[in-house]
């Protein structure tokens, strides 16, 4: 709607016609007192205002108008048949005005300008109501993100006490299962050495044997798991000196196998030197247990950077993320198995073949994910395995600290 401002019936009556004729909606104010009463009560796309007015002139309305932040933003136009100097338009345009017409008006320009104000008016009040529309989703979605933080906390909060009551289960459970294999252990090796058992009675004993031995190692790897919920602190470690420990740790079975194990120049690292000691002792025990029956076992391990945690991306100095390859010419395995291998208890060979718990990746790929990192792998039946192991360089404070809460998604490559 546009308001018409003039202290003549007769100046309104004609811009009312014209205006009207156009399809414009019209109102008017016969006074400056009225015309701000209006303004305030009813929205208005344009107001055409007289300058020559008496008691409030039409320069004083303009001014109050625009000093309004509900009326700021309406186009004024001014009408003038007397004050036509450059002086008086000056001050109309000071006054707030957006165009200054001086009588006697030209009709096909008055609607020019009131069309083009108008449709500017419209299109300010629609990104004013986009704007508004914006802010209250915007609103809108900091409650939600607000509330749903909050229940993140909660959440957390909830875990960390289950997590301390499952490593508290955790430790007590494998204390109590472990004792009373120790003794089947015990008493079935005291049986073993102090009688020359023969036939099935000989067979039966080492199975219980073996059987006890076993528990004892699943009992081991679960307590493993548990506990890698716990806090830990990163720290620089040198990996290549984590390797050489692990390698002494396996050398029995290096040297059984007659293994050759290549280590190319791996780097200092901030890591939780524990957990990647455990990681480093999986993955070189899996290629040496898997490895080809009357083939020389070979292992190659190695490290460089890249920017992308993705297996094939390009290697470049100074990268945001270390890849560590492991890299065994064992038996192998079809790659549909990949998500298979990454699950507590799933092996992909019967136990009679190849011992363990079924537990070992599982582990690695917690510890993985404890360092935000990612973990590929790629093989073939027949033609060996490789793992890759890509972990972040840095990692921050607040990393750190929420790290037992923190695990993205793992990848296995098919």
């Amino acid at each position: 709607m546009i308001l018409i401002v003039d202290d003549k019936q007769e100046n309104i009556f004609a811009l009312q016609r014209i205006l009207e004729l156009n399809q414009f909606a019209t109102d008017s104010a016969t006074s400056g007192e009225e015309a701000l009463k209006k303004v305030l009560k009813q929205d208005y796309a344009l107001i055409i205002l007289d300058v020559q007015m008496p008691g409030m002139d039409g320069f004083e309305v303009a001014e109050a108008i625009t000093s309004l932040n509900k009326t700021r933003d309406i186009p004024i136009i001014f009408l003038s048949a007397v004050n036509t100097h450059k002086r008086f338009i000056t001050k109309g345009f000071e006054s707030g005005a957006v165009d200054y017409i001086t009588k006697p008006v030209d009709a096909d320009i008055l609607i020019l300008k009131v069309r083009n104000f108008y449709r500017l008016y419209e299109k300010t009040q629609a990104l004013k109501d986009t704007e508004r529309d914006l802010k209250a989703l915007n609103e809108s979605l900091e409650r939600r993100v607000a509330e749903r933080t909050h229940e993140l906390h909660e959440r957390n909060r909830e875990l960390e006490i289950t997590n301390h009551d499952l490593q508290q289960f955790a430790s007590v459970a494998s204390h109590d299962l472990k004792e009373p294999l120790r003794k089947i252990q015990l008493f079935g090796n005291m049986i073993r050495d102090a009688h020359a058992l023969e036939g099935r009675h000989a067979v039966h004993l080492e199975k219980i044997i073996d059987s006890a031995l076993r528990m004892s190692k699943l009992i081991q790897d679960l307590l493993s798991v548990t506990r890698l919920s716990e806090a830990e602190q990163f720290e620089p470690t040198d990996l290549a000196a984590l390797l050489q420990d692990v390698q002494n740790d396996l050398e029995l079975v290096i040297r059984e196998k007659g293994a050759r194990i290549e280590v190319a120049p791996l780097p200092r690292l901030q890591v939780v030197p524990g957990l990647i000691r455990q990681l480093f002792l999986n993955l070189l025990g899996n290629a040496l247990k898997f490895s080809r029956s009357g083939v020389t076992p070979l292992v190659h391990i190695h490290a460089e950077y890249t920017d992308l945690p993705e297996p094939d991306s390009p290697a470049r100095p100074g990268g945001g993320y270390c890849r560590l390859l492991f890299a065994d010419n064992g038996i192998g395995f079809d790659e549909k198995y990949i998500p298979k291998i990454f699950t507590l208890f799933q092996r992909l060979h019967a136990r009679d073949e190849y011992e363990g718990t079924g537990i070992g990746l599982a582990i690695v790929k917690k510890i993985v994910e404890k360092h935000d990192g990612f973990i590929f792998a790629r093989s073939r039946p027949g033609e060996g395995a490789t793992f890759y192991v890509l972990l972040p360089v840095q990692h921050s404070p607040a990393a750190q600290d929420t790290a037992s809460h923190h695990s993205p998604t793992l990848n296995g490559i098919s």
